[in-house]
C-alpha cells in the first residue's frame, strides 16, 4: 500500500499559495483494508474515505470510462491494481495531476518531498499554462467550468489557457454536453469562481466560448453589447479587489440585464422593470441560484439609481428607500447595497475615462496642421482629441438607439 498527496495541495504548495484542503490517493489497497484501518467510507459511486482523526479525504486509485452524458456519465473502476499513473491520467489539468508520496495512512509527512509528475505539470507551472492531461478532458463537461475557474483563480499570477485546451472547451460547449450538467454543479463552480480575486475572467471566458447560453442566456445576450460587458467586467474586477461578498458580486453581474444602470441612453432601450426582474428570475431558476443572491440582485437593480444619488434625494425619497430595502430591519443590507452601488459607479467612471484615454492616444502630431507653431500645437491636439471623443460618444449612442 502506497499513499500520495495529490491534486490541489501539491499544486498550491508549488505555487506558494495557502493549502486549504488535502486529498490523498491510496494505491494497492482495498475497501476492507481502509475500513479495518478505521476510515469511514463516504459516497457510493467510488471508494472515498475520511481519515478517523483529520477527516481528510483518502480515495482508492481509480480509472473512469465514459458511458453516458454529462458529469455523472462515467463507469468507475477502483481496485488495488490501479496505478498512481493511471489515477492521475483521469484528472483535468496537468497542474492538478501531480503527487507527493507520504509516509502512511496515519502520517501524511512527505517521504522526501519529491513531486511525481507524469504529465508535465511542473513544466506548465513554470510556463504558467492551464493544459489538459489527455483527450479524456472532452468526456467531462464540468471541466469547461473548472478550467475557467482556475483561470480566474490564477489570472493574477499570469496563467493562460493552452490553445489546444481552449479548443476542447469550445468543442464541449458546441456538443451540447453542458446542458446535461446539474444546475447545482453549475452554481457550485460559478459561485466559487465569482469569489476569486479576478471573477471577471471566469465570466468573460465562458462568454467567449459560448458557454453562457445554456444556463445564463439573458447574461449572454446582454454581453453582446461591448459597453455592457466591459463595464460589468470592470465592476467585477473591482469587487474582487475590494473583497465584496457573493451577493454583492452577483448583483453587479446581474446589473448587466439593465443597461440603463450603466449610463446608456435609457430612453432608447425600452427595458421595463418587470422585464429586468423576469430575466434575473430566469437565471436564478434555471441555474438554481440561492434565493439570497437572487433577491439581493433584484433589490440592487431596482434601487441602483437611487443608491447612486443619495446626496440628491429628499427626505421622503430617503425614507422610501429605507422602506424598500428593509434597512430598518437589516441596516447591514443597506450598507452592502451602497458599497455595491459605489463599485458600479467606479466601473462606469473607469469605462468612460478609458474611452477618453483611447481618444487621447488616437490623435497625434500627424493629425493636425503641419504649419502650427508653439502653443498652437498643444491647443490643436487638445481640440482634435475632444472632437474625436465626442464622435466616439455619439457613435456609441447611435448604435443603441
Amino acid at each position: 500500500m502506497q499513499i500520495y498527496l495529490v491534486g490541489g495541495a501539491v499544486r498550491d504548495q508549488l505555487l506558494g499559495r495557502p493549502i486549504k484542503d488535502k486529498d490523498f490517493v491510496v494505491v494497492g489497497a482495498t475497501v476492507e483494508a481502509m475500513l479495518d484501518a478505521g476510515f469511514q467510507q463516504v459516497g457510493t459511486d467510488f471508494p472515498v474515505f475520511l481519515h478517523p482523526t483529520s477527516h481528510e479525504e483518502y480515495a482508492l486509485a481509480r480509472t473512469e470510462r465514459k458511458q453516458g452524458v454529462g458529469y455523472q456519465g462515467f463507469c468507475v473502476h477502483a481496485s488495488s491494481d490501479v496505478s498512481l499513473e493511471d489515477d492521475l491520467q483521469r484528472r483535468d489539468l496537468t497542474i492538478n495531476a501531480m503527487a507527493i508520496e507520504v509516509t502512511s495512512l496515519n502520517d501524511d509527512t512527505p517521504i522526501n518531498g519529491q513531486v511525481i509528475d507524469y504529465y508535465g505539470g511542473l513544466a506548465d507551472i513554470e510556463t504558467k499554462t492551464l493544459r489538459h492531461v489527455s483527450s479524456a478532458f472532452s468526456e467531462d463537461p464540468l471541466r469547461v467550468l473548472r478550467t475557467a475557474r482556475f483561470y480566474s483563480r490564477y489570472y493574477d499570477l499570469g496563467f493562460t489557457i493552452a490553445a489546444e485546451t481552449l479548443t476542447l472547451m469550445r468543442q464541449l460547449v458546441h456538443s451540447g454536453e453542458l446542458a446535461h450538467l446539474s444546475a447545482e454543479r453549475i452554481w457550485q463552480e460559478s459561485s466559487r469562481a465569482t469569489m476569486q480575486l479576478s471573477p471577471h475572467i471566469y465570466w468573460q471566458q465562458l462568454f467567449e466560448i459560448g458557454a453562457l447560453t445554456a444556463y445564463f442566456a439573458p447574461l449572454h445576450q446582454a454581453w453582446t453589447d461591448d459597453h455592457v460587458r466591459e463595464t460589468v467586467q470592470t465592476a467585477l474586477y473591482f469587487s474582487g479587489q475590494m473583497q465584496l461578498n457573493l451577493s454583492q458580486r452577483w448583483a453587479l453581474l446581474m446589473s448587466s440585464v439593465n443597461p440603463a444602470l450603466l449610463n446608456l441612453q435609457s430612453n432608447a432601450l425600452g427595458f421595463s422593470a418587470s422585464t429586468i426582474e423576469k430575466e434575473i428570475n430566469e437565471i436564478g431558476n434555471i441555474a438554481k441560484i440561492p434565493k439570497a443572491q437572487t433577491q439581493f440582485a433584484k433589490l440592487f437593480v431596482q434601487q441602483a439609481k437611487n443608491l447612486s444619488v443619495i446626496n440628491s434625494l429628499n427626505a421622503a425619497e430617503k425614507i422610501d428607500l429605507i422602506q424598500a430595502c428593509s434597512a430598518h430591519k437589516e441596516p447591514d443590507k443597506l450598507s452592502q447595497l451602497l458599497v455595491t452601488s459605489h463599485v458600479l459607479q467606479l466601473a462606469i467612471q473607469h469605462r468612460q475615462m478609458m474611452i477618453a484615454l483611447n481618444s487621447f492616444h488616437a490623435i497625434s502630431i500627424q493629425d493636425i496642421a503641419p504649419d502650427l507653431k508653439g502653443p498652437a500645437i498643444g491647443e490643436a491636439l487638445r481640440q482634435a482629441r475632444i472632437e474625436h471623443l465626442q464622435t466616439q460618444i455619439t457613435a456609441k449612442t447611435d448604435l443603441r438607439k
